[in-house]
């Protein structure tokens, strides 16, 4: 009960909540154990530092399958290693994909089909806070690219291969920053005004959590539950990059990587989360996913998002056709 009450308070006071000391006290009353994964395969995107790496040495911990997902074949090769040197689970691979590049997007999505015939687990983890406005090679807006199309990409890819081994999971990784931005539609890849990296990365993690949300309508129906989560304030190297200022301030109240990514691991795992769908959670609870009227969107968002992300990442469904377009 006490546990309970303290939850309900740093959850609306905000802040206490994304520390190290809200998540060690709302630990207190967790379960220890999570399901072992022998025989799932789970897919992580940016996995080769902070929450992701954090998040694919959790699932091998639990004798998951893991793939991971990076860019640079340098650094994937060594968190595959170190991963299985901790974890003793040797069956950690590497996949190569850029998630700012829609041909790369596709060659992983295939590289991961060509690997197995069976996928439980999607985490949608890899991002960028883009220090000034720069686009793609596809000539998107590169933050929105990382954050938002390339995953729309992978997911629609993938999603025959979820679907087909249903019941399976995908978990997308938000930010808490969400809570102050609102869905802009009109320039979702700011190209008027000026560009604010901060409010920009929050815009795409506001598009991240309502695409989560229009998967779990699209999705539903083949088995495949779709969570959003954030990971409070964790210590991680694109934190210390992005944001050094917030970083130095906060540093002692920082939580470490696993504790940013225990939620990620427990949606993927644990029976609870597959009880529902579509929902936003932080440290093992589901949240509201706005605390501010002016960020709320109109409820045909997500399927206007659905369809601007399917036109920039070159998926052409024809009209009215389901999700999971190869």
């Amino acid at each position: 009960m006490i546990t309970s009450l303290l939850d309900r308070f740093m959850d609306f006071t905000v802040a206490p909540g994304y520390t190290n000391l809200g998540y060690a006290i709302r630990a207190r009353a967790w379960e220890d154990r999570l399901p072992s994964l022998s025989g799932r395969t789970v897919l992580v995107t940016g996995g080769t530092s902070g929450l992701g790496r954090a998040a694919a040495e959790g699932f091998a911990g639990l004798d998951a399958r893991v793939l991971l997902l990076a860019r640079n074949p340098e650094r994937g090769a060594r968190a595959v290693e170190e991963i299985t040197a901790a974890t003793g689970n040797a069956r950690v691979e590497l996949v190569i994909g850029d998630l700012s590049d829609m041909a790369s997007v596709r060659a992983a999505a295939a590289d991961v089909q060509a690997r197995t015939d069976a996928l439980h687990v999607l985490v949608n983890n890899a991002g960028a806070m883009i220090a000034e406005r720069t686009e793609s090679v596809d000539g998107i807006e590169m933050t929105f690219a990382t954050n938002v199309v390339g995953p729309f990409l992978l997911t629609e890819l993938l999603a025959d291969l979820l679907a087909a081994s249903a019941p399976s999971r995908i978990i997308n990784v938000s930010s808490g920053g969400m809570y102050t931005a609102k869905l802009d539609l009109a320039d979702p890849q700011t190209e008027r005004g000026t560009y604010d990296p901060p409010a920009v990365y929050a815009r795409t993690k506001r598009a991240e959590v309502v695409l989560t949300e229009e998967w779990a309508r699209r999705l539903g129906p083949r088995g495949i539950v779709v969570h959003a989560m954030h990971p409070g304030w964790a210590d991680t190297p694109g934190v210390e990059t992005s944001l050094p200022r917030f970083h130095q301030l906060t540093k002692p109240l920082l939580r470490n990587a696993e504790q940013g990514a225990d939620t990620i691991v427990w949606l993927g795992a644990a029976d609870e989360p597959a009880a529902s769908t579509g929902a936003f959670w932080h440290d093992r609870r589901t949240r509201a996913t706005h605390r501010l009227p002016s960020t709320r969107e109109d409820p045909a968002d997500g399927v206007r998002l659905w369809e601007l992300c399917a036109r920039l990442s070159g998926l052409q469904p024809a009209a009215g056709a389901t999700s999971g377009a190869s």
